[in-house]
């Protein structure tokens, strides 16, 4: 049963990641957070994957935390809990990570939305962390990079409030990079994901590194990581081939060394 928990296909260099608790609308509990955990890891140490997309159905991205799961646990329970541990993995993924949401995203499927760098979302799709109402806050990131993501007043708008926003909202505050109908959404994540394929890996990984460095440091402390990463990419194969391509007027052929 383990094993249905995550679907995985891959198109090409893109591995899609799909949540299937679909009875539970693809709540988030202990077995399936080990288990994304560990195809994050995977998939990072996996030269033939370049890009990963992450998803659920057309129903539910995630609609949250398994409350049934969470309910009796104490404070030391959840300090040492596997599910909240298993976050990392996401905040530590190198590679390009895409987003296709449809359905519900609250509470922790929001934050796992949050947590991608790029998403595409659903007509239908609708984002909120609505832990206020049975008594809690969110803990896997809501508050601060929803916060970073939108600002103050519409932060606290949601995680205060704990109504979701539609899609189309989450556009015009920045919070996904495009809607689409339901049926495309998934096939335009793939799509976008193989655009990406193709470039860099070595330099995606070094400018995603660097785009997060910004939500933790100060300016002049972020430029100076930036300049690092910069002149690290000229030690590579990618660079060369890069500009050598540039100036023959001619595709280049990336190969992520």
């Amino acid at each position: 049963m383990d094993e249905a928990l995550i679907l995985l296909e891959d198109d090409g260099p893109v591995r899609i990641v799909r949540l299937n608790r679909p009875r539970v609308l693809n709540a988030l509990n202990t077995a399936v957070m080990e288990r994304l955990s560990a195809e994050l890891l995977a998939a990072g140490r996996d030269d033939s994957v370049r890009v990963v997309v992450l998803t659920g159905n057309e129903r539910a991205f995630a609609a949250g935390a398994d409350i049934a799961e969470m309910q009796g646990k104490s404070s030391v329970d959840m300090l040492d809990s596997a599910q909240i541990n298993a976050w990392e993995a996401l905040a530590r993924f190198p590679k390009p990570l895409i987003g296709a949401v449809a359905g519900w995203a609250l509470g922790g499927g929001f934050e796992l939305a949050l947590a991608c760098d790029l998403l595409v979302a659903a007509e239908n799709a609708r984002f909120g962390q609505p832990e206020i109402n049975i008594g809690v806050m969110p803990g896997a990131g809501g508050t601060q990079r929803l916060t970073r993501a939108v600002g103050k007043v519409r932060a606290m708008e949601l995680v205060l409030g704990g109504r979701p926003i539609d899609a189309a909202t989450a556009l015009s505050w920045g919070l996904v990079n495009r809607v689409v109908p339901v049926e495309h959404c998934l096939p335009d994540a793939v799509a976008w994901a193989k655009e990406l394929a193709a470039g860099p890996p070595v330099a995606q990984r070094l400018a995603k590194e660097s785009v997060l460095f910004a939500f933790e440091s100060p300016l002049e402390s972020g430029l100076r990581h930036e300049r690092r990463l910069f002149t690290e990419l000229f030690a590579t194969a990618d660079q060369k081939e890069g500009m050598e391509a540039f100036l023959q007027k001619r595709p280049p052929d990336f190969r992520g060394r």
